[in-house]
Protein backbone atom coordinates (compact mmCIF):
# COMPACT_ATOMS: atom_id res chain seq x y z
CA UNK A 1 0.00 0.00 0.00
CA UNK A 2 1.27 3.48 -0.88
CA UNK A 3 2.37 5.28 2.29
CA UNK A 4 1.85 8.95 3.10
CA UNK A 5 3.88 8.92 6.33
CA UNK A 6 6.75 10.87 4.77
CA UNK A 7 4.34 13.64 3.82
CA UNK A 8 2.92 13.78 7.33
CA UNK A 9 6.43 13.97 8.79
CA UNK A 10 7.49 16.75 6.43
CA UNK A 11 4.51 18.99 7.19
CA UNK A 12 4.58 18.43 10.97
CA UNK A 13 6.70 21.53 11.56
CA UNK A 14 5.44 23.58 8.61
CA UNK A 15 2.59 25.98 7.95
CA UNK A 16 0.62 22.96 6.68
CA UNK A 17 0.67 21.23 10.07
CA UNK A 18 -3.03 21.94 10.75
CA UNK A 19 -3.84 19.45 8.00
CA UNK A 20 -2.61 16.72 10.35
CA UNK A 21 -5.74 17.22 12.45
CA UNK A 22 -7.95 15.83 9.66
CA UNK A 23 -5.96 14.67 6.63
CA UNK A 24 -4.70 11.26 7.89
CA UNK A 25 -8.29 10.21 8.59
CA UNK A 26 -9.46 11.46 5.18
CA UNK A 27 -6.70 9.61 3.32
CA UNK A 28 -7.19 6.56 5.54
CA UNK A 29 -10.82 6.47 4.49
CA UNK A 30 -9.73 6.67 0.82
CA UNK A 31 -7.31 3.78 1.34
CA UNK A 32 -9.97 1.61 2.97
CA UNK A 33 -12.87 2.37 0.68
CA UNK A 34 -11.44 3.20 -2.73
CA UNK A 35 -12.14 0.52 -5.29
CA UNK A 36 -10.09 0.25 -8.45
CA UNK A 37 -9.54 -3.09 -10.10
CA UNK A 38 -6.00 -2.30 -11.27
CA UNK A 39 -4.69 -0.64 -8.10
CA UNK A 40 -3.27 -3.85 -6.53
CA UNK A 41 -1.53 -4.65 -9.83
CA UNK A 42 -0.05 -1.15 -10.08
CA UNK A 43 1.19 -1.30 -6.49
CA UNK A 44 2.98 -4.58 -7.29
CA UNK A 45 4.67 -2.86 -10.23
CA UNK A 46 5.76 0.00 -7.97
CA UNK A 47 7.43 -2.50 -5.66
CA UNK A 48 9.55 -3.73 -8.58
CA UNK A 49 11.04 -0.29 -9.26
CA UNK A 50 14.27 -0.99 -7.40
CA UNK A 51 16.89 0.93 -9.34
CA UNK A 52 20.05 2.79 -8.29
CA UNK A 53 20.02 6.42 -7.21
CA UNK A 54 19.95 8.48 -10.45
CA UNK A 55 23.30 9.87 -11.53
CA UNK A 56 21.62 13.08 -12.73
CA UNK A 57 18.33 14.93 -12.35
CA UNK A 58 17.10 17.89 -14.40
CA UNK A 59 13.87 19.49 -13.24
CA UNK A 60 14.64 22.99 -14.47
CA UNK A 61 14.25 22.52 -18.22
CA UNK A 62 12.55 19.12 -18.31
CA UNK A 63 11.79 16.17 -16.06
CA UNK A 64 14.85 14.04 -16.69
CA UNK A 65 15.86 11.43 -14.13
CA UNK A 66 19.04 9.40 -14.53
CA UNK A 67 20.93 8.60 -17.71
CA UNK A 68 20.66 5.71 -20.10
CA UNK A 69 24.31 4.83 -19.45
CA UNK A 70 23.52 4.09 -15.80
CA UNK A 71 21.58 0.91 -16.69
CA UNK A 72 22.42 -2.11 -18.79
CA UNK A 73 20.37 -2.65 -21.93
CA UNK A 74 18.47 -5.40 -20.14
CA UNK A 75 17.73 -3.21 -17.12
CA UNK A 76 16.56 -0.41 -19.37
CA UNK A 77 14.25 -2.72 -21.31
CA UNK A 78 12.80 -4.11 -18.08
CA UNK A 79 12.20 -0.60 -16.72
CA UNK A 80 10.50 0.48 -19.96
CA UNK A 81 8.20 -2.54 -19.75
CA UNK A 82 7.34 -1.79 -16.11
CA UNK A 83 6.57 1.86 -16.84
CA UNK A 84 4.47 0.76 -19.80
CA UNK A 85 2.14 -1.03 -17.39
CA UNK A 86 1.00 2.39 -16.14
CA UNK A 87 -0.47 3.38 -19.53
CA UNK A 88 -2.13 5.56 -20.57
CA UNK A 89 0.39 8.30 -19.75
CA UNK A 90 -1.40 11.58 -20.37
CA UNK A 91 0.71 14.41 -18.86
CA UNK A 92 4.46 14.77 -19.39
CA UNK A 93 6.89 14.15 -21.04
CA UNK A 94 9.34 12.34 -18.76
CA UNK A 95 12.79 10.98 -19.57
CA UNK A 96 13.86 8.28 -17.13
CA UNK A 97 17.21 6.51 -17.54
CA UNK A 98 17.12 7.25 -21.26
CA UNK A 99 13.51 6.10 -21.68
CA UNK A 100 11.36 8.79 -23.28
CA UNK A 101 7.79 8.65 -21.99
CA UNK A 102 6.06 10.51 -24.81
CA UNK A 103 2.78 11.43 -23.15
CA UNK A 104 -0.47 12.48 -24.79
CA UNK A 105 -0.02 16.09 -23.70
CA UNK A 106 3.08 18.23 -24.19
CA UNK A 107 2.65 19.64 -20.70
CA UNK A 108 6.04 21.30 -21.03
CA UNK A 109 4.53 23.62 -23.64
CA UNK A 110 1.86 24.72 -21.17
CA UNK A 111 4.54 25.32 -18.54
CA UNK A 112 6.52 27.44 -21.00
CA UNK A 113 3.41 29.59 -21.55
CA UNK A 114 2.60 29.95 -17.86
CA UNK A 115 6.00 30.27 -16.20
CA UNK A 116 7.04 33.74 -17.48
CA UNK A 117 3.97 35.34 -15.91
CA UNK A 118 3.88 33.89 -12.40
CA UNK A 119 5.64 35.09 -9.28
CA UNK A 120 8.99 33.30 -8.77
CA UNK A 121 8.41 30.00 -7.00
CA UNK A 122 11.67 30.04 -5.03
CA UNK A 123 11.00 29.06 -1.39
CA UNK A 124 7.23 29.01 -1.98
CA UNK A 125 4.80 26.40 -0.71
CA UNK A 126 2.71 25.37 -3.71
CA UNK A 127 -0.57 23.50 -4.24
CA UNK A 128 -1.35 21.99 -7.65
CA UNK A 129 -5.05 21.11 -7.94
CA UNK A 130 -5.88 18.44 -10.52
CA UNK A 131 -2.17 17.69 -10.86
CA UNK A 132 -2.52 14.55 -12.98
CA UNK A 133 0.61 12.41 -12.78
CA UNK A 134 2.57 15.32 -11.37
CA UNK A 135 4.59 16.63 -14.33
CA UNK A 136 4.09 20.28 -13.45
CA UNK A 137 4.80 19.57 -9.78
CA UNK A 138 8.31 18.44 -10.69
CA UNK A 139 8.81 21.56 -12.81
CA UNK A 140 7.62 23.71 -9.88
CA UNK A 141 10.17 21.98 -7.67
CA UNK A 142 12.81 22.58 -10.31
CA UNK A 143 12.02 26.29 -10.20
CA UNK A 144 12.84 26.42 -6.51
CA UNK A 145 9.58 25.73 -4.69
CA UNK A 146 10.14 24.80 -1.04
CA UNK A 147 7.36 22.23 -1.05
CA UNK A 148 4.83 21.12 -3.69
CA UNK A 149 1.59 19.32 -2.87
CA UNK A 150 -0.68 18.02 -5.61
CA UNK A 151 -4.21 16.67 -5.35
CA UNK A 152 -5.89 14.41 -7.88
CA UNK A 153 -8.32 11.57 -7.09
CA UNK A 154 -7.17 9.26 -9.91
CA UNK A 155 -5.45 6.07 -8.63
CA UNK A 156 -3.58 5.74 -11.93
CA UNK A 157 -2.16 9.26 -11.67
CA UNK A 158 -1.09 8.51 -8.10
CA UNK A 159 0.77 5.38 -9.21
CA UNK A 160 2.41 7.15 -12.15
CA UNK A 161 3.58 9.89 -9.79
CA UNK A 162 4.85 7.36 -7.26
CA UNK A 163 6.78 5.56 -10.01
CA UNK A 164 8.59 8.74 -11.02
CA UNK A 165 9.22 9.71 -7.40
CA UNK A 166 10.72 6.35 -6.49
CA UNK A 167 13.01 6.47 -9.50
CA UNK A 168 14.06 10.03 -8.58
CA UNK A 169 15.78 8.71 -5.48
CA UNK A 170 15.94 10.85 -2.36
CA UNK A 171 12.74 11.99 -0.67
CA UNK A 172 12.00 15.14 -2.64
CA UNK A 173 9.51 17.60 -1.07
CA UNK A 174 6.82 16.84 -3.64
CA UNK A 175 3.71 14.87 -2.74
CA UNK A 176 0.48 13.77 -4.43
CA UNK A 177 -2.66 13.21 -2.35
CA UNK A 178 -5.41 11.09 -4.00
CA UNK A 179 -8.16 13.54 -3.13
CA UNK A 180 -10.29 16.24 -4.71
CA UNK A 181 -9.90 19.80 -3.51
CA UNK A 182 -13.38 19.65 -1.97
CA UNK A 183 -12.02 17.06 0.49
CA UNK A 184 -9.20 19.30 1.74
CA UNK A 185 -9.70 21.23 4.98
CA UNK A 186 -9.31 25.00 4.30
CA UNK A 187 -5.76 26.00 5.20
CA UNK A 188 -5.11 29.61 4.11
CA UNK A 189 -1.42 28.72 3.88
CA UNK A 190 -0.17 28.22 0.31
CA UNK A 191 1.87 30.92 -1.40
CA UNK A 192 0.77 29.79 -4.88
CA UNK A 193 -2.18 27.64 -5.92
CA UNK A 194 -2.42 26.24 -9.46
CA UNK A 195 -5.64 25.00 -11.04
CA UNK A 196 -4.94 24.03 -14.64
CA UNK A 197 -7.47 22.14 -16.73
CA UNK A 198 -9.96 21.67 -13.89
CA UNK A 199 -12.54 24.47 -13.77
CA UNK A 200 -14.64 23.29 -16.73
CA UNK A 201 -15.01 19.88 -15.08
CA UNK A 202 -16.65 21.40 -12.00
CA UNK A 203 -20.43 21.53 -11.73
CA UNK A 204 -20.10 24.69 -9.64
CA UNK A 205 -17.20 26.82 -10.91
CA UNK A 206 -17.77 29.52 -8.28
CA UNK A 207 -17.46 26.95 -5.51
CA UNK A 208 -14.21 25.75 -7.09
CA UNK A 209 -12.80 29.28 -7.10
CA UNK A 210 -13.76 29.69 -3.44
CA UNK A 211 -12.09 26.37 -2.60
CA UNK A 212 -8.91 27.55 -4.31
CA UNK A 213 -9.07 30.81 -2.37
CA UNK A 214 -9.50 28.92 0.91
CA UNK A 215 -6.11 27.25 0.41
CA UNK A 216 -4.22 30.50 -0.31
CA UNK A 217 -2.71 32.78 2.27
CA UNK A 218 -3.77 36.40 2.07
CA UNK A 219 -1.68 37.92 -0.72
CA UNK A 220 -1.07 34.49 -2.25
CA UNK A 221 -1.23 33.94 -5.99
CA UNK A 222 -3.77 31.91 -7.97
CA UNK A 223 -2.74 30.56 -11.37
CA UNK A 224 -5.89 29.48 -13.20
CA UNK A 225 -5.76 27.83 -16.63
CA UNK A 226 -8.99 26.69 -18.24
CA UNK A 227 -11.03 26.42 -21.42
CA UNK A 228 -12.56 29.68 -22.65
CA UNK A 229 -14.70 30.88 -25.54
CA UNK A 230 -14.70 34.14 -27.43
CA UNK A 231 -17.25 36.68 -26.23
CA UNK A 232 -18.03 39.36 -23.69
CA UNK A 233 -18.70 39.32 -19.96
CA UNK A 234 -22.14 37.73 -20.47
CA UNK A 235 -20.98 34.78 -22.60
CA UNK A 236 -20.68 31.29 -21.10
CA UNK A 237 -20.94 28.04 -23.06
CA UNK A 238 -22.95 25.29 -21.35
CA UNK A 239 -22.68 22.17 -23.55
CA UNK A 240 -26.02 20.42 -23.92
CA UNK A 241 -24.42 16.99 -23.72
CA UNK A 242 -20.76 16.37 -24.56
CA UNK A 243 -17.93 18.72 -25.45
CA UNK A 244 -15.06 17.18 -27.42
CA UNK A 245 -16.58 13.78 -26.53
CA UNK A 246 -16.24 14.62 -22.81
CA UNK A 247 -19.40 14.23 -20.76
CA UNK A 248 -18.01 16.13 -17.75
CA UNK A 249 -17.66 19.64 -19.17
CA UNK A 250 -20.12 22.01 -17.51
CA UNK A 251 -19.21 25.67 -18.04
CA UNK A 252 -16.80 27.33 -20.49
CA UNK A 253 -16.78 31.11 -19.93
CA UNK A 254 -15.35 33.94 -21.95
CA UNK A 255 -12.20 35.51 -20.50
CA UNK A 256 -14.20 38.54 -19.37
CA UNK A 257 -16.82 36.35 -17.67
CA UNK A 258 -14.11 34.34 -15.93
CA UNK A 259 -12.44 37.49 -14.66
CA UNK A 260 -15.80 38.67 -13.32
CA UNK A 261 -16.23 35.37 -11.47
CA UNK A 262 -12.83 35.88 -9.85
CA UNK A 263 -13.72 39.43 -8.88
CA UNK A 264 -16.97 38.19 -7.35
CA UNK A 265 -14.90 35.75 -5.28
CA UNK A 266 -12.89 38.75 -4.05
CA UNK A 267 -9.67 38.10 -5.89
CA UNK A 268 -7.72 41.20 -6.88
CA UNK A 269 -5.02 42.07 -9.45
CA UNK A 270 -6.83 39.82 -11.93
CA UNK A 271 -5.17 39.61 -15.35
CA UNK A 272 -5.25 37.36 -18.37
CA UNK A 273 -1.67 36.58 -19.40
CA UNK A 274 -2.16 34.05 -22.19
CA UNK A 275 -4.79 32.70 -24.58
CA UNK A 276 -3.83 29.75 -26.74
CA UNK A 277 -5.70 27.40 -29.08
CA UNK A 278 -4.76 23.80 -28.36
CA UNK A 279 -2.91 22.37 -31.35
CA UNK A 280 -2.88 18.82 -32.69
CA UNK A 281 0.84 18.73 -31.89
CA UNK A 282 0.26 19.53 -28.21
CA UNK A 283 -2.36 16.83 -27.58
CA UNK A 284 -2.13 13.60 -29.56
CA UNK A 285 -1.99 9.82 -29.36
CA UNK A 286 1.44 8.26 -28.78
CA UNK A 287 2.93 4.86 -28.04
CA UNK A 288 2.42 5.67 -24.36
CA UNK A 289 -1.21 6.78 -24.82
CA UNK A 290 -2.86 4.81 -27.60
CA UNK A 291 -6.45 5.94 -27.07
CA UNK A 292 -8.30 8.66 -28.95
CA UNK A 293 -6.96 12.20 -28.63
CA UNK A 294 -7.65 15.72 -29.85
CA UNK A 295 -7.80 14.91 -33.57
CA UNK A 296 -10.68 12.52 -32.81
CA UNK A 297 -12.56 15.18 -30.84
CA UNK A 298 -12.59 17.76 -33.65
CA UNK A 299 -14.78 18.03 -36.73
CA UNK A 300 -12.79 16.27 -39.49
CA UNK A 301 -13.97 18.89 -41.98
CA UNK A 302 -13.35 21.93 -39.76
CA UNK A 303 -10.81 21.70 -36.94
CA UNK A 304 -12.04 25.02 -35.53
CA UNK A 305 -15.03 23.05 -34.20
CA UNK A 306 -15.50 20.01 -31.98
CA UNK A 307 -17.37 17.01 -33.32
CA UNK A 308 -20.46 18.43 -31.59
CA UNK A 309 -20.11 21.77 -33.39
CA UNK A 310 -18.78 23.82 -30.47
CA UNK A 311 -15.67 26.03 -30.72
CA UNK A 312 -12.48 23.97 -30.58
CA UNK A 313 -10.52 24.03 -27.30
CA UNK A 314 -8.97 27.39 -26.47
CA UNK A 315 -7.24 27.91 -23.14
CA UNK A 316 -6.62 31.04 -21.11
CA UNK A 317 -4.30 31.58 -18.17
CA UNK A 318 -5.52 34.01 -15.53
CA UNK A 319 -3.45 35.17 -12.57
CA UNK A 320 -5.04 36.72 -9.48
CA UNK A 321 -4.22 37.55 -5.86
CA UNK A 322 -6.14 36.62 -2.73
CA UNK A 323 -7.45 39.64 -0.87
CA UNK A 324 -8.71 39.73 2.70
CA UNK A 325 -11.58 37.19 2.76
CA UNK A 326 -15.19 38.19 3.11
CA UNK A 327 -16.71 35.72 5.59
CA UNK A 328 -20.09 36.07 3.88
CA UNK A 329 -18.73 34.13 0.89
CA UNK A 330 -17.74 31.12 3.01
Amino acid sequence: MISFSSFYQQIADSNLQHWLEELPAIIGKWQRSHKHGNLPKWEKVLNKLNYPEPDQIDLKDSVTIGSGEQLTAGQQEKLANLLGLFQPWRKGPFTIHGIDIDTEWRSDWKWDRVKPHISPLKNRTVLDVGCGSGYHMWRMLGDGAKRVVGVDPSPLFLCQFEAVKRLAGKDHPVHLLPLGIEELPPLDAFDTVFSMGVLYHRRSPIDHLLQLRDQLRTGGELVLETLVIDGDVNDVLVPEDRYGKMNNVWFIPSVDALMLWLKKCEFIDIRCVDVDTTSLAEQRSTNWMKNESLVDYLDPNDVSLTVEGYPAPKRATIIATKSQPNLELK
